[in-house]
This record gives structure tokens, C-alpha cells and sequence, in this order.
């Protein structure tokens, strides 16, 4: 009989639960507090690479033929709030092209978030042209860097402040 190909031993667990519900309520608030501002700069970063990988991409020639571009799908890059996730607790910051529907040259509505799809995956008649993925990939580890020493700076601050508030108590 084989054994578990992964095993993890947790320790801990309730320590950190009671440690959590002491934080103060600037720590841990229903509008995300730090850890949301944290993200958000984090995923910044990655947006501002597929922005960059995007213009990149913009007006290439498909099958001998340049492509008119609007930059549409370039201005409707964003970083926005995700629904927490399934668990109910954390925070998601989603990058990516917000839905805007366009009328194309002679053709049915089309939406900014079908054109990204065409533009990273490719069709019958584009070629793939991926600027989402290679973004994430080169820039992953910034934003998480970003990520770390915004949310310590952030805490940093906020005990600071309580430090200050309770000193004289």
C-alpha cells in the first residue's frame, strides 16, 4: 500500500485565531483595511505590465494586413475588487479588461473582454497574441514582493499610531 504523496502538519491554529480576533479594527476591517491597499498597489504592477505588453501587441499586421486599433481594450485595463472567496474571508483583486460593449466596422456588438479572449487565445482568423499571461509571468514575483512590504508598512503605521494613542494611558 503506498503512502500520501504530500503531508502537512499544521500547528498553531487556534494561537493564531485568538491573535487575529485581538488585532485592532484598523488591522482587520470590512473594507479590506492594509491587506486591500496592499493588494491593490500588488496587482498595479501587473496591470501596468500587460498595459505595456498590450501597446506591444496593438496594430501588428494579421495576415499581411495592419490591424486599426482604437485602444479600447488599452483604456479599459484595470485593477478592480474581486468577490472574496469561496472560504468568505480574504481578499481578490482582479487585472484585466473591465466589459465594454463596442460596435464593430460593419459587424454585430462585440465586448472588450471577448476581444482580449481572441487576443490572448487567437481564433480562426488571428493569430494568439498573448499579453495577460506573460505579464503575470514576468511580474508575479514583484507584485508579491510589493504586496509583502506595502501590507508591513502598512501595519508598521497602524501600531505606531496605536502606540502613540495608548501611551499616555
Amino acid at each position: 500500500m503506498a503512502g500520501p504523496l504530500i503531508e502537512m502538519n499544521l500547528q498553531g491554529w487556534a494561537g493564531m485565531y485568538e491573535l487575529l480576533r485581538s488585532l485592532p479594527s484598523e488591522v482587520v476591517s470590512k473594507r479590506g483595511g492594509p491587506v486591500k491597499a496592499a493588494l491593490r498597489k500588488g496587482a498595479n504592477v501587473i496591470l501596468k505590465a500587460e498595459k505595456a505588453n498590450l501597446r506591444a501587441v496593438m496594430g501588428h499586421q494579421v495576415d499581411g494586413e495592419k490591424q486599426a486599433s482604437t485602444g479600447l481594450l488599452l483604456k479599459n485595463l484595470v485593477t478592480r475588487r474581486g468577490k472574496a472567496p469561496a472560504s468568505g474571508n480574504g481578499e481578490r483583486y482582479i487585472v484585466g479588461p473591465k466589459r465594454k460593449t463596442y460596435q464593430r466596422k460593419g459587424g454585430k456588438p462585440v465586448t472588450t473582454l471577448k476581444t482580449a479572449q481572441i487576443l490572448e487565445y487567437s481564433s480562426q482568423k488571428q493569430p494568439a497574441e498573448p499579453f495577460i499571461r506573460p505579464a503575470f509571468n514576468a511580474k508575479a514575483a514583484e507584485a508579491t514582493r510589493t504586496v509583502e512590504s506595502e501590507l508591513i508598512k502598512s501595519v508598521d503605521k497602524i501600531v505606531a499610531k496605536l502606540a502613540q494613542q495608548n501611551k499616555g494611558k
